[in-house]
């Protein structure tokens, strides 16, 4: 079974998605039109209780789709936090939160 046809079956409480590495799906600076509109194609697409906003914890930790916390905290959550199926951020990776303290700068927001 393909990765799409088993995240459809209803079977998953929760899926971390990757909003990065990916220009179409991913916050562009200043802009969270396209993370927004990935968004909720995912949460309309899945039926899974909560999806979780996967980002990297620094800018070295992916090759793009980096949120600098302010833009997250001002940005990116208003647009996504009021979905039913807001679960909450993920971040990769540990390593790179360690660094930046990105985590940290953005728990009391999410």
């Amino acid at each position: 079974m393909s990765l799409p046809g088993a995240l459809k079956t209803g079977l998953f409480d929760n899926v971390w998605v990757q909003f990065y590495n990916n220009p179409p799906c991913q916050y562009t600076s200043g802009n969270v039109g396209n993370l927004e509109d990935a968004w909720k194609q995912w949460t309309s697409d899945i039926p899974a209780k909560k999806i979780l906003l996967g980002l990297p914890a620094a800018p070295e930790a992916a090759g793009s789709g980096f949120i600098p916390a302010a833009d997250l905290i001002s940005k990116v959550l208003p647009a996504i936090k009021g979905s039913p199926k807001y679960g909450g951020v993920m971040l990769w990776s540990k390593y790179y939160d360690d660094q930046s303290g990105y985590s940290s700068s953005i728990k009391t927001h999410v």
